[in-house]
């Protein structure tokens, strides 16, 4: 399943990385500047809302909360020393 990647979650994404999709948690299988892709098993199919997804639906995205936390650490690292 391939997916547009809203522009202001990019760079919470990597190839390899988590990433859920309307409550699913799955693995980015590739990555592209503006969309990305996951790998689907029957199972997962069979037993979410994803198997029944046509092209252009709207799914839920939720990224990597631990790349937040790099972020937020990386542009903050004094303020959370001292936390």
């Amino acid at each position: 399943m391939t997916l547009t990647l809203p522009p202001h979650l990019a760079r919470y994404v990597v190839a390899q990385g988590s990433i859920t999709l309307d409550g699913v948690s799955l693995t980015v299988a590739d990555l592209a500047d503006d969309t990305f892709a996951v790998s689907l098993i029957p199972t997962t199919l069979e037993l979410t809302t994803l198997g029944r997804a046509q092209v252009g639906d709207p799914v839920n995205v939720e990224v990597d909360v631990l790349a937040k936390y790099v972020e937020r650490l990386v542009a903050h690292p004094a303020q959370e020393a001292r936390a």
